[in-house]
Parts: structure tokens; C-alpha cells; sequence
């Protein structure tokens, strides 16, 4: 069994809306740039491909694209953009379930990787990624770096975003190694506002490339962003690659 949180069909039905933003062009032109260009004429494979923001774009792209996903109810909401024989998903986490195949990319986005909430799993998940290569395929990751030099001394919590119709913030359990995001968002004109929360595990860069030591993958390219720009100290984020052996 996986301990990330299952999304329910009140989330799936919702999740496209909320995140217009990261669909659009100007988002998703770098990152399909990107994994595209890592695919080449071989096969992708999506860990947590959800609803198929950019899965079902990269498979419009020429990129043959499978996935995997835990919700039922995300997966059904890809089902009305992609067929079965466009874009095959396999209910499954992604630590542990298997499809069959060899790829020459497996991806996983938009700090995915932290809904598994055990270093154990997160480790399994680049197991998982190795298993699913070929040689010389590559396993990319996108995720945030652990903010936690905003925490003033004392303090749990860091907002991220602060607007008209959405309050965001993370509260921190620095032991653990785990966060847990708090959304306050408007629905409607009447005022009122509907509450979630999402649990996630926070893992350093240099703490992901021994797990993908411990899978077999060698580091190949730490990046800041999609585009390409350089990864620093100050970097909220990172694009990582590991590669595969010959």
C-alpha cells in the first residue's frame, strides 16, 4: 500500500480549473520541449500522470506516452481527452506498479514524488524508474527545494501564495521531513471558502541523487527550470536527470 493521498472525484473534476495557469503555453512549452527532446523517437512513461496536463500534450507531439496513476477518478478525467489506445494508464502507485515495456524516459512533475511520504517509497520509485528504462534512458524529476530558510525561528509555517480568491501556505515538520500544504479557496461570489490540504515529503537534491544511486542511475543534468537556466543556491526548484547505464 502507497501513503499518498488519493485524489477524490471532487479533486479530479476541479483540477484542470485550478491549474489554468500551469496548462498554458507558456508553461508547458519548455517542459514538452524538454522531455521530448530526452524521448527522441523512443517510448515516455508518466509516473502520476492525473488528469494528462502534459502527458496528453507530449502524446500530441509524436511522443508515444503511457502512464501511471493511483486515482481512478483522475485517470477518468484523462480518459476525455486521450483513448485507451492513445494513451494507455495503469491504476497503480508509482512505487511499485509495473508496465510493460522498456522506455527511453520516465517523468514525474510538479513535485509529485513528495506525495510518497516515506524515504522508503521514494527510493522504490526510482527503483520503479529503473526497471521501466532501457539502457540509457533517463528519469527526470521536478521538485521544489525545501524553503526552509523563510521559517523564522520558531515557526512551522511559510505562505505561498497570498491572493484575492486563494490563501496558501505549508506547515513544516523539520523531524520528518514533511509538509503539509494548507488551501483556503473562494468558490463562488458568496464569500465562502472551502478548505484542503495535501501531505507531502520534502527531499533534498543530494538526498535524491543517492537514491538514484542506490537504483542504478547515474547523475546527468541539475537544472533550475524547464528552460534550461542554471541551478544555484537560490533555486525554489529543480529539474533533475539521472541516467540509465549503457
Amino acid at each position: 500500500m502507497t501513503s499518498s493521498d488519493l485524489w477524490d472525484r471532487a479533486t479530479a473534476e476541479r483540477y484542470d480549473a485550478e491549474e489554468t495557469e500551469r496548462s498554458s503555453a507558456a508553461v508547458l512549452g519548455p517542459t514538452l520541449d524538454f522531455l521530448a527532446g530526452l524521448a527522441g523517437s523512443g517510448r515516455a512513461l508518466e509516473f502520476a500522470i492525473g488528469t494528462g496536463r502534459v502527458g496528453v500534450p507530449l502524446r500530441e507531439r509524436g511522443v508515444p506516452v503511457a502512464g501511471i496513476e493511483l486515482s481512478e477518478h483522475m485517470a477518468a478525467v484523462l480518459r476525455r481527452k486521450a483513448g485507451e489506445e492513445t494513451l494507455p494508464v495503469t491504476i497503480g502507485d508509482m512505487a511499485t506498479t509495473v508496465v510493460a515495456g522498456e522506455f527511453a524516459l520516465v517523468y514525474v512533475v510538479y513535485n509529485t514524488i513528495a506525495n510518497l511520504l516515506t524515504q522508503d517509497e521514494q527510493v522504490e520509485c526510482f527503483r520503479n524508474a529503473a526497471r521501466h528504462l532501457a539502457p540509457g534512458g533517463r528519469f527526470v524529476v521536478e521538485l521544489l527545494v525545501p524553503p526552509l530558510r523563510l521559517l523564522p525561528p520558531g515557526q512551522v509555517a511559510v505562505p505561498f501564495d497570498v491572493s484575492e480568491r486563494h490563501l496558501g501556505f505549508d506547515t513544516y515538520d523539520l523531524v520528518e521531513q514533511r509538509l503539509v500544504s494548507h488551501h483556503f479557496t473562494r468558490d463562488g461570489e458568496d464569500g465562502r471558502y472551502r478548505r484542503g490540504s495535501s501531505r507531502q515529503r520534502y527531499a533534498w537534491p543530494a538526498e535524491l541523487d543517492l537514491m538514484a544511486r542506490i537504483a542504478g542511475l547515474a547523475p546527468e543534468r541539475r537544472v533550475a527550470d524547464w528552460d534550461g537556466s542554471p541551478f544555484t543556491a537560490d533555486s525554489p526548484k529543480h529539474v533533475s536527470v539521472w541516467r540509465k547505464p549503457l
